[in-house]
């Protein structure tokens, strides 16, 4: 697991699996909210959070070689900063999903708009798959700002994108559930971890989320728990993702858990 330090923020070791506690069994209504009395029945195998696997998943999706993740062994030590490659186009964060999390969550949900589609330019879309939320990171990772034309065109995810861009919410969704190819992908990968991996039925209180700079120069949080998209306002002209801005962002989810240090980072950057 990992842990912080006399103060300093270091991800000594990576937790071992993310997923989406209490989603399983969920899809949304009408309104884009989650309704437990309606189960969407579809379940994945939880990914690893592993550098080496989700650079494998996402080349498998149709990222160009040139990119893959790297672990962030800390978010205050510029020594430990400088061993990432850069520039970073994406972060993916492993966190704890905590009561004081879903109660900060839910109050923040309710400033989001419920069923709108993003605008032109950031992909984003519900997650309804249960254990699905390493993989939806890495989709989100690489479908948005000046990462998305590094995949492969006819490339399994960039015909997903295409294919949905103009979708509703709902129908994004729908349209996931029943991607065969994303999700060989997906469980073709979930089955070489370290680690034997959970059953696609488990649950665990880790989550993925993916912090992406959009088109405009936005820092975007992507999670499909939550109601829609944040967009975190305009980074620092020359500043990447292991920038100031986003940094700070990390660390609000880091401290906000009190003395539950179960996090891991991972950087997309150059090979």
């Amino acid at each position: 697991m990992s842990y912080a330090e006399k103060g300093r923020i270091d991800f000594r070791l990576l937790v071992e699996y993310g997923t989406t506690a209490g989603i399983r069994e969920a899809e949304m209504d009408e309104h884009g909210h989650l309704d437990q009395e309606s189960p969407s029945g579809k379940s994945w195998v939880p990914l690893e959070s592993n550098p080496e696997l989700l650079t494998e998943l996402s080349h498998a999706l149709g990222l160009s070689d040139a990119l893959g993740w790297h672990d962030v062994y800390s978010i205050d030590d510029p020594d430990l900063l400088a061993f990432v490659p850069r520039p970073c186009h994406a972060l993916l964060l492993v966190f704890p999903i905590s009561s004081a999390y879903e109660q900060k969550r839910q109050r923040r949900d309710e400033q989001l708009k419920y069923n709108t589609p993003p605008p032109e330019g950031v992909f984003w879309f519900k997650q309804t798959i249960g254990n699905a939320c390493g993989t939806m990171g890495l989709i989100h990772a690489l479908s948005n700002g000046d990462v998305y034309p590094f995949v492969t065109p006819t490339s399994p995810l960039h015909k997903f994108v295409e294919s949905t861009k103009n979708l509703s919410i709902a129908e994004k969704a729908k349209a996931l559930e029943s991607n065969t190819e994303i999700e060989d992908c997906h469980r073709s990968t979930a089955t070489q971890g370290q680690t034997a991996a959970p059953d696609a039925t488990d649950d665990t209180d880790l989550h993925f989320v993916c912090f992406a700079k959009g088109t405009n120069g936005s820092l975007l949080e992507l999670d499909g728990r939550r109601a829609g998209y944040v967009d975190h306002g305009k980074l620092p002209e020359g500043e990447d993702l292991l920038g100031e801005k986003a940094l700070e962002l990390i660390k609000e989810f880091v401290t906000g858990e009190g003395d539950n240090f179960n996090f891991s980072l991972t950087a997309l950057g150059p090979l």
